[in-house]
């Protein structure tokens, strides 16, 4: 991977509690106009929420309430043969309507060609486990449903990327990955050998940089060998996760990858304690197992960005406001420090 020097730039995972593209975007605009990510909007739509978002036109797909079920309908098979015979450039077939996402639409035409912009899409185990089959077992246990579906969300993720690209020099794309979590426990059993080759299909679409975000312990070590850029993790509430893995995190940066410091927190009752001061020395608190390690914080900082712990949804309006005010003082603040 080549070394990319974010120099704590500040970003968002994504989601927002705006039933308003326009509205929501501006904010973004305001608070994150270096990197600003599109907003997804589940109160705006149903459509939205993140498991329903990216699973528009998979084969045999039918929304029962909150569930995703797989049905073989009359083109289920045809419908399954021609995604999974699908190449790259097929990717035009498989877009992400506006429907589905208000707020990746809107953002582009508010946007004056910057210098980069993130997206996100939904991976294939999170996916993978709320869809299910006839027998109501997650898809990704499946191994025809798995392959399908990270092939699936391979030619989204691309034929995201190829359209955010239209309004910014540099793309940037997260595979959100809540359930690794659970990984090793009774709810989620894959092999990690799976999780990883079900990752790597979905990022291998991807031809500009991209990370992987989960927002809660996991065994990093696995998504560290990953191919991506970065990683995006919940520091606020799990820092002391990621410092368990210090050999693997030092190898990850000395080959140029970046880290995403979810260092403010999405729970309102927490984000009215915080101050830009306090998560300045908590972000600090955070880095330091690293930099006692051979790695410095120049070098460190300069190979990350400051995130939201996870998205904003669950907050008011006005909360998701302060964060990302917050998040962007926070960030202006370390990059002072360094200069950048």
């Amino acid at each position: 991977m080549a070394k990319t020097e974010f120099g704590c730039l500040a970003t968002a995972i994504g989601s927002m509690p705006h039933a308003d593209a326009a509205e929501a975007c501006q904010l973004v605009l305001k608070y994150l106009p270096q990197l600003p990510c599109w907003p997804q909007l589940p109160r705006r739509s149903s459509r939205e929420n993140m498991y329903l978002q990216f699973s528009e036109g998979f084969p045999g797909l039918v929304v029962q309430g909150d569930n995703l079920k797989i049905e073989q309908t009359a083109d289920f098979y045809a419908a399954l043969e021609k995604l999974l015979t699908a190449g790259d450039d097929d990717f035009e077939a498989y877009q992400i309507g506006p429907d589905y996402a208000a707020g990746l639409y809107a953002l582009p035409a508010l946007l004056s060609h910057p210098e980069a912009i993130k997206g996100q899409i939904t991976g294939p185990v999170s996916l993978g486990l709320c869809i299910t089959d006839t027998q109501n077992r997650g898809i990704v246990y499946d191994d025809t449903l798995a392959e399908a579906l990270s092939k699936f969300l391979r030619l989204k993720a691309r034929w995201q990327e190829k359209f955010l690209r239209r309004a910014a020099r540099t793309t940037v794309t997260f595979i959100d990955e809540p359930y690794l979590t659970s990984l090793g426990t009774a709810f989620v059993t894959l092999p990690n050998e799976t999780v990883g080759k079900l990752l790597a299909e979905v990022l291998g679409g991807l031809e500009e940089l991209k990370g992987v975000h989960c927002c809660g312990s996991t065994d990093w070590s696995l998504l560290l060998n990953t191919p991506i850029d970065i990683l995006s993790f919940d520091a606020y509430n799990y820092a002391d996760s990621l410092a368990c893995y210090p050999a693997e995190v030092k190898s990850f940066l000395q080959k140029g990858g970046s880290i995403a410091w979810g260092i403010v927190p999405n729970d309102e009752e927490a984000l009215a304690q915080e101050s830009v001061s306090s998560l300045y020395d908590r972000l600090g608190e955070a880095m330091a197992t690293f930099t006692r390690d051979g790695i410095s914080f120049r070098q460190l900082a300069a190979q990350s960005l400051l995130t939201p712990s996870c998205g904003l949804a669950s907050l008011s309006t006005e909360a998701a406001a302060q964060a990302l005010e917050v998040l962007s003082e926070l960030s202006a603040r370390v990059r002072s420090r360094l200069s950048m």
